[in-house]
């Protein structure tokens, strides 16, 4: 890898752990960082999984109080994560060849647009009166199906996670974001685990996500208590739009 592309991976995993602490779509910001270092589609999402994995390392260390004292409510759930986190990683490896270049157009396109409007779609839950509940079979059907999409791509899975967390139960939003962050994170690191054995991983491409997504998450709250995260969040969104819509063209050249 030349010194630019490194530095480049780098503050894309920088941005993506940015963006990832606000507003739960990392993967808009680093997956196509690494289509444009020139991975091909599918090999691009299993690095971008591996990378953005050890995003949870921040989020654990900064979400220890919220999550004192719950983990014996959190393993179940992290046990289905990781399980269909697996499942996820396996259905992108052995779908036909070209289905995933098909299908991630639309996935980058609902994945921006669940950024543009995460606060509707978090006041939804809220107004929803939390009418379902998380002892159900729909809790459990539903966190089953995220988890397999975040093995699979992963982009919009934390806003949609939030989002259910808040319909289900009676936890602060303080709380349901760690807990996303948990479940994600679990989901991520089975998918990879997963890829170490069926696909290929870009491994330096990864560590550089990594690096600088560490960081990224770590700093961001810091950073954006005093910038205008909306615009920012509608600015990657749009260009989150514009990028499927291109990659929608390429599809069918």
């Amino acid at each position: 890898m030349s010194t630019i592309a490194v530095i480049g991976l780098v503050l894309a995993g920088f941005g993506a752990g940015l963006i990832g602490s606000t507003a739960g779509l990392a993967s808009l910001v680093s997956y196509p960082a690494l289509l444009g270092f020139g991975l091909p589609p599918v090999i691009a999402n299993v690095t971008n999984t591996t990378g953005i994995t050890a995003f949870t390392i921040g989020s654990l260390a900064s979400t220890r109080p919220e999550l004192r004292g719950t983990w014996h409510r959190l393993w179940p759930r992290v046990g289905v994560f990781m399980a269909f986190g697996v499942a996820g990683a396996w259905l992108l490896v052995a779908s036909p060849p070209g289905s995933f270049e098909a299908v991630v157009p639309w996935l980058i396109a609902g994945a921006s647009v669940l950024l543009i409007f995460r606060e509707q779609v978090q006041n939804w839950a809220m107004r929803r009166g939390r009418q379902l509940h998380s002892a159900g079979p729909a809790f459990w059907i539903m966190l089953a199906g995220i988890a397999t999409y975040g093995g699979y791509f992963g982009a919009a899975a934390g806003v949609i996670l939030l989002a259910w967390l808040m319909l289900t139960n009676e936890d602060s939003l303080a709380y349901s974001a760690a807990e996303k962050n948990v479940l994600l994170g679990a989901s991520n690191f089975a998918a990879t685990l997963g890829f170490v054995f069926i696909s290929d991983i870009h491994w330096a491409a990864a560590a550089c996500i990594a690096v600088g997504g560490i960081v990224g998450s770590y700093v961001g709250p810091k950073l954006l208590r005093r910038a205008p995260e909306r615009p920012m969040r509608l600015v990657i969104g749009l260009l989150g739009i514009g990028l499927a819509i291109t990659l929608f063209l390429e599809s069918l050249a």
